[in-house]
This record gives structure tokens, sequence and C-alpha cells, in this order.
């Protein structure tokens, strides 16, 4: 089977298809990458050919900054990549309207690598979910305009989709979490699975990891050697407040020092006394490692980074799934929540959360649970049986969707 992965070429979105796309390399199927050329020595590293979204037309139609502009042009990169792989079946990212159209004109099936957490309304429950951000039922309506907007500007508006229950699933949508990550009681929509952390990053170049050590061990000559380490990873902040003035305000003069992951932050404002060392990686398993806990503002990688190495965590949200995410941690007893208000001193949040042994063997418990799961061989199988359903006659379709492997 020839297989195109399209997924946004952004490190938080590539690599979990990534991982997927190994596995099914692994089985004998031909796996390429449809990414972005800055993406490209990643792409190589992974061991997958790649194909340079730029050539294709694609460009800024595979960065999760310019999501929601770039849907039409995302549709046609992926249309004229599928041609030319002659893919059998797309891999591709939540959020990305284009691909799940371009599946369809293809009239090929389509996987989608969701998030840690199922975005949109469930099949049925949830009642009475707090709301840290926008509500369920809003995202998902906004989230199917998005869709009919780029579908009616590709021309594919009055034609009928196989999905039209919701078109935002395709052939499945895999979840990175845990179910103990969703809504007590809730039920996930029939195509969404759980596959776990898909955990796949690449590895820090020759002596990079030393570089940033002496650099923490030269600053702890001037702060004082031996503060624990508190890994920072911001992520977009959706018009929300920056966590800059915050950050400086804690590791001045304070108990801890921060390796602090610039991220999509478009202004790193470290202050020249903080003890904050400001990196920008593909990579942060080895920094979480070295870390005593981790401060985010609650988006799917560094959330899950922290808990496969049983690392608390402080979340400090924003928009997108940041807010929802943030609330499934809390309930899990895996996370704190940063009120973000003047009251709340973060340095002494901080210290609370890495002084809270509960807080602490929840995380590993959980940490341990989603290690467990060979998520890339779930996500496998789902994308095999999806493909052995489209290649199946109508009245079939179902049996060859649910049977057991």
């Amino acid at each position: 089977m020839k297989i195109l992965l399209c997924p946004l070429s952004d490190g938080g979105y590539l690599y979990p298809a990534i991982a997927a796309g190994r596995e099914l390399h692994r089985r004998g199927h031909q796996v390429s990458v449809l990414a972005r050329s800055s993406a490209g020595p990643v792409v190589a590293e992974a061991g997958l050919p790649c194909a340079v979204a730029e050539d294709f037309g694609g460009h800024r139609a595979f960065s999760a900054t310019w999501w929601g502009k770039s849907g039409a042009a995302q549709y046609r990169a992926v249309l004229r990549a599928g041609r030319a792989t002659q893919a059998d079946l797309l891999v591709t990212s939540v959020l990305c309207d284009g691909a799940l159209l371009a599946a369809e004109a293809l009239d090929i099936p389509v996987v989608v690598v969701g998030l840690s957490v199922h975005l949109w309304d469930y099949r049925s429950g949830g009642d009475g979910e707090p709301h840290l951000g926008r509500t369920r039922e809003s995202r998902t309506h906004d989230s199917r305009a998005l869709h009919a907007a780029v579908r009616e500007e590709v021309g594919l508006a009055g034609r009928a989709s196989r999905w039209e229950d919701d078109p935002l699933l395709g052939d499945a949508l895999l979840l990175r979490g845990d179910p103990v990550l969703e809504h007590p009681g809730a039920e996930l929509p029939e195509r969404v699975r759980h596959v776990g952390p898909l955990d796949w990053e690449p590895a820090p170049g020759l002596g990079e990891l030393e570089a940033i050590e002496d650099q923490l061990e030269r600053a702890g000559t001037r702060t004082g050697a031996g503060k624990p380490i508190v890994y920072v990873h911001l992520g977009r902040f959706f018009g929300g407040r920056t966590l800059w003035p915050r950050l400086n305000e804690a590791f001045t003069g304070g108990p801890f020092q921060a390796v602090v992951e610039q991220g999509r932050s478009t202004e790193p404002a470290p202050a020249p006394e903080a003890d904050i060392l400001l990196v920008r990686k593909p990579w942060m398993g080895p920094l979480v490692d070295a870390a005593d806990l981790v401060l985010s503002n609650g988006t799917s990688a560094p959330v899950l980074s922290a808990l496969l190495r049983g690392r608390p965590l402080a979340l400090s949200p924003n928009g997108s799934e940041q807010p929802l995410l943030t609330g499934a941690c809390v309930r899990a007893g895996v996370a704190v929540r940063d009120p973000k208000t003047p009251s709340v001193d973060l340095s002494a949040l901080l210290e609370s959360v890495s002084r809270d042994e509960g807080l602490r063997t929840r995380a590993r418990a959980l940490g341990d649970r989603l290690a467990a799961v060979d998520g890339a061989a779930r996500a496998a199988d789902i994308v095999e049986r999806v493909a052995q359903a489209s290649a199946t006659p109508k009245e079939n379709h179902e049996y060859a969707i649910s049977r057991p492997r």
C-alpha cells in the first residue's frame, strides 16, 4: 500500500504522524511524507522519503501558524502530491481541512492523527463538563463551518461526503492520550480511537545536550549551583497574555532555574538577571528528563512528554486545546492550573507542584499507562483496517472495520 503522510509540519503534529509512518514502513508499506522544506532533515532522520510541500504549491499550507487561512492551498498541494505518489491512503493531522477534502477528491481513505484529547462534541455524555475556554459545541460549530468554507472554496460544495455525520474525523481519528483524560461518562464518536502518545522525536545533534548542560553549569556559578530545573514549553498565545513577565519574576532569585523552549512564542524576553536559558530545539525529551517539573501552556506534545517521564505539570492555558487539556490533566490529578491572577505567585505555585508527592505519583502512574501502549502499532493496525474497509464491498464494510486482528 502507498501511504502519504500529510500532517502539519510543526513538530507537535509531524512527529506523531512519523511514529505511525515508521511502523507502517516497517510492515512493508510505501510511506512518504509531504512536508515543508524546513522539516526535510527531520523526515530524513526518520528514514522516510520527503515530498517538499513548496514543490506542490504548498507554501505555508502545512504551518500551524497559518491554520485556518491556507486550507485551499493545502488541498491543492495534497491533491497534487497524492497523485504524484499514487497514494492509496492519506494520514494527516487534526485541523487539516485541505487534506480531508483532497482525500475525498482522490477517492481514497484518510486517517487523522489527533491531539491528546478530543476537541469536538462527544457522541453522548460529557454533561456538566466545566469549560475553561470555549464550549465543545462552539468549537465543533466553528470547525465544521471552516471545513464547509474550504469545501466551497475548492469547488467541492454540493458534493456528497462519505462522512456526512462528521467530516472532521475522516475514516478514523486517533487520540494520543488516555481515556482518563476524557470527561467521565462521555462517549467518543464511533470513528475515534485512543492509540497512545505516538512518541517519536529527532535525537539531539552531537554535543547539543552537552552544550546546554555546560551553559546551565556556568549559570550555576553565578546564581548558585544545584537549583532544580523547570522545563518551560511555550505554545501559541492565541491573543492571551504572554508568560514572560511572570517567568522573569519567578526565575529571578527564586528556588528554580528554567530551560525555556521558545516554541511558537515569537517575542522571547528573558531578563538578564533571570535564571533562564532560552533554547529552540526540535526535541524535548532529554530536557524533560533533566527537569523536576514542566510548565506549559497545555499543548499536547509537552504534556505527553512530561507524563511519559513522570513529571508533574503546571499549566497556564490560552486557546485551542490548551484549556481543554489543562482541565483534563487537573481532573486526573497530574497538573495544577495557573489561575493567572496577580494574587498567585508563579514561583510559589511551582514550589507547591514540586513538593506535591501525590501529584508526582499520579503523573508517574499515568505515564506508565501511556508508555505501556504501543501507539505506533495501534495506529498502524487502524490504518490497515481502514484501507481494508475501503477495498471491501459496501455490504461488508462494518465487518471489515470492526473485526479484531
